[in-house]
């Protein structure tokens, strides 16, 4: 075990050297952030994938060849990063989401992540080591199985939707499915002279002139980035209504610079009004050990890279979804959808319950790394990645579920370890960049 001074160290030095120009901008956020990580194990393995990266360089991957080493991946797969969206064919689906850390690397490094968030997940809620490794188990057998149904099914367009989907799954669809618009429009804006605005709630900030003109250009910008059979139906469609500041969202996204656009949408009717979300991009985690040139230089900056992993990722993505720049500085944008719900586990106590989540989660990880859809970058990735993972993988399966077993469950101990080692930095000020109080 490394000695415990030594890992508070690393884990001080790896934090601020991911996010430190973001903490000299705005520490106060960064401070809120960690106030968030201290909470628990778990909310800090997800506020700390740059640490889970700097592990995975040292790690010997005996899964990773010149193929499967090279593959799509979310960068950031936790148990808490699946949940529902709208289709660009208007279908509401079950997927995983937020890839903002999206990158090419180890197949193995979604599934170790996966797998080490289920553990520590499982951990809160008391099971017993032995069910934590059968629940990982269907995981890890749901994911073998679909990368199999696609290397003997090329066309396969697998998705979970209203159609194939029940227990918790079904639900968290059926609530999305209940969303209206107009409530979320209502809850953000208001209607003054039968135009809508953005309400000044305390949680936005009114721009500048100058800044206002800045945004609405990277606006205009980000329009040339989305899909040709999106941005032919402009008329009236994308016509800016209004724009304002709005600080970062979630645990992962403290300090980064936001805006909200609110745009006509599909018609000028007000209900019909659509907010789109332009979020500074972030250095992706994965991509701080990745030393391929040819992934390296592909990307022109992180918003292009988080938008061409997500479309190669997510099968029939976000149509509003591209990027742009300010001052040189990367930014994604999407819409803030009213049908965006996360999967919730707080009611999933019991393995009977979780186990076919978990199954449906596995199958959900298969397609993110085997499809794709039209307006995928295939460039990277030269090669079926299902035939990859299955050539690598034959005769040698369960050795590979139990080694990613046994990595998920020592490393869900370290992260407990970490926890506190970080709780104890951050309280005694060793963070410098970030003030404790």
């Amino acid at each position: 075990m490394v000695d415990s001074t030594r890992r508070q160290q690393l884990i001080i030095d790896t934090l601020v050297e991911a996010h430190e120009a973001l903490m000299e901008a705005d520490p106060h956020a960064f401070r809120a952030r960690f106030r968030k990580m201290a909470a628990d194990p778990y909310a800090f393995y997800r506020g700390s994938a740059a640490l889970f990266y700097a592990d995975m360089a040292d790690l010997d991957d005996r899964w990773a060849d010149e193929r499967t080493s090279r593959v799509w991946i979310h960068g950031d797969l936790h148990a808490a990063n699946f949940g529902t969206y709208m289709s660009n064919e208007g279908r509401l689906t079950f997927d995983v989401n937020d890839f903002d850390e999206a990158y090419v690397g180890h197949f193995s490094w979604d599934l170790r992540r996966f797998a080490a968030s289920l553990a520590l997940l499982c951990w809160q809620k008391a099971l017993p080591t032995r069910t934590v490794h059968d629940l990982a188990r269907v995981y890890l057998r749901a994911y073998l199985d679909r990368v199999r149904d696609y290397v003997n099914d090329e066309d396969a367009d697998f998705a979970f939707g209203l159609s194939n989907t029940d227990g918790a799954v079904r639900a968290v669809l059926q609530e999305a499915r209940a969303s209206k618009r107009t409530v979320l429009l209502d809850s953000l804006t208001r209607i003054e002279d039968y135009e809508r605005h953005f309400r000044e709630d305390g949680s936005i900030r009114t721009l500048g002139e100058a800044e206002y003109r800045k945004v609405d250009a990277a606006f205009e910008q980000y329009l040339s980035t989305i899909p040709d059979s999106e941005r032919s139906r402009r008329r009236v469609f994308y016509r800016v209504k209004g724009i304002v500041g709005k600080k970062g969202f979630g645990i992962g996204s403290a300090g980064l610079p936001a805006y909200n656009v609110l745009i006509e949408g599909f018609d000028e009717a007000q209900e019909n009004d659509i907010i789109l979300t332009m979020k500074q991009s972030n250095v992706a985690a994965p991509s701080r050990i990745v030393s391929d040139e040819r992934v390296r230089s592909y990307f022109l900056d992180d918003g292009h890279r988080a938008v061409i992993s997500q479309r190669s990722l997510q099968t029939h993505t976000d149509p509003f979804l591209g990027y742009t720049t300010i001052d040189g500085v990367s930014f994604v944008v999407a819409e803030l959808s009213p049908y965006k719900r996360d999967l919730d586990w707080e009611d999933l106590t019991e393995p009977s319950q979780m186990e076919p989540v978990l199954a449906s989660l596995g199958q959900a990880t298969a397609k993110i790394h085997c499809s794709s859809d039209e307006d995928s970058d295939h460039d990277l990735v030269p090669f079926r990645i299902e035939t990859a993972i299955i050539e690598l993988l034959e005769g040698r399966e369960e050795g590979f579920i139990e080694d990613i077993i046994d990595f998920a469950t020592a490393y869900a101990a370290e992260v407990r370890r970490d926890h506190s080692l970080f709780v104890d930095a951050f309280r005694e000020g060793k963070i410098t960049a970030v003030p404790a109080t």
